[in-house]
């Protein structure tokens, strides 16, 4: 009886071998950068690039709060605090250095943010592909040209004696006007020709932007009797918003920024009152004269102006539910 019953028993289960050690699951955005990873591979040159051309360089801007000499260097030169700030507020040409950079900078905000915006709609409603290609063309063309080059056609141009604007003035029964030596002419010039030279290559974001409008939006309206301004107004503007909103947080970012290529070259000792701005002022100051901290402390306070108005402008935008850079 007992051997049946030994018999009947089920055998026990043979004990487990030691396998390998389970592992963890890899986190979620572990195994997505596992998935991607050659666009992560891709991406490195462009890190390397900003750490070293842009993060890097912050180092060096401890010399603001310091009065440096190349003798003792970054960390060896005398800690001064804020004093080369306050010696820049404090002085005659703080109200006249910044008067003229917000000047050009709203005039240049003001007539050059929406041209290229009116360029886009009207091309984008011209009907011929041929010609619209070559508009498009045309007006960005200025663009690949040299500012040394453009400097050198506006005094070619505006020349007093042998100028063509200057000719049709006298021919007009007028007298010359040495316009690049009078500082009333200087932001008028200024913004014309920048607009000249930027306002076609800044087109061609809004061009993309319209190219995504669904094209039945236009079939529609055509059918509800829509006019091209009406179609215009309703449907391609609403259409490109948040692009517009964003270019006009990155220009107000960029608002104390004015081009200092252009301002030094047209800078003449006759229109100084007028095209002295923060950016050829740091250069006098700091390459010129030598006084590095002094200049840093500027430019140092260009920077922080405009990150304070980019983020003011972003906060006002999301409030206003309108496309933000973040």
């Amino acid at each position: 009886m007992s051997r049946t019953l030994a018999r009947s028993r089920p055998a026990s289960p043979p004990a487990p071998t030691p396998g390998p050690p389970s592992r963890k699951p890899l986190p979620l955005r572990l195994k997505r950068v596992g998935r991607a990873w050659q666009l992560y591979v891709l991406l490195i040159p462009a890190l390397i690039y900003i750490a070293v051309f842009k993060y890097w360089p912050m180092y060096g801007v401890q010399i603001a709060f310091r009065n440096y000499n190349p003798v003792d260097g970054f960390t060896g030169s005398p800690w001064v605090g804020l004093q080369h700030f306050i010696r820049f507020v404090n002085s005659y040409q703080f109200g006249v250095v910044v008067g003229n950079t917000l000047w050009i900078a709203i005039l240049g905000l003001l007539v050059a943010f929406p041209i290229p915006i009116i360029l886009a709609l009207l091309v984008n409603q011209l009907q011929s592909e041929r010609f619209k290609k070559f508009t498009q063309t045309v007006l960005y063309s200025p663009a690949f040209i040299s500012t040394v080059v453009v400097v050198g056609i506006m005094f070619v141009l505006l020349s007093p004696r042998s100028g063509l604007v200057n000719n049709a003035i006298q021919l007009a029964g007028g007298e010359p006007v040495f316009f690049m030596g009078s500082a009333e002419w200087f932001r008028p010039i200024y913004v014309v020709s920048d607009v000249w030279q930027n306002a076609g290559f800044a087109m061609i974001v809004y061009l993309a932007a319209l190219s995504g409008i669904d094209p039945a939006l236009h079939d529609a309206a055509k059918v509800d009797g829509a006019s091209k301004l009406q179609r215009i107004r309703h449907i391609d503007l609403p259409g490109i918003m948040p692009v517009i909103t964003v270019l006009f947080i990155l220009a107000i970012g960029n608002l104390l920024n004015v081009g200092f290529e252009k301002a030094l070259l047209m800078q003449t000792n006759l229109n100084l009152p007028t095209s002295e701005i923060i950016q050829t002022y740091v250069y006098h100051a700091g390459l010129q004269q030598a006084q590095f901290s002094y200049s840093a402390a500027i430019g140092l306070f260009n920077s922080v102006l405009n990150l304070v108005l980019l983020l003011t402008f972003n906060w006002v935008a999301r409030r206003a539910n309108q496309a933000t850079l973040w």
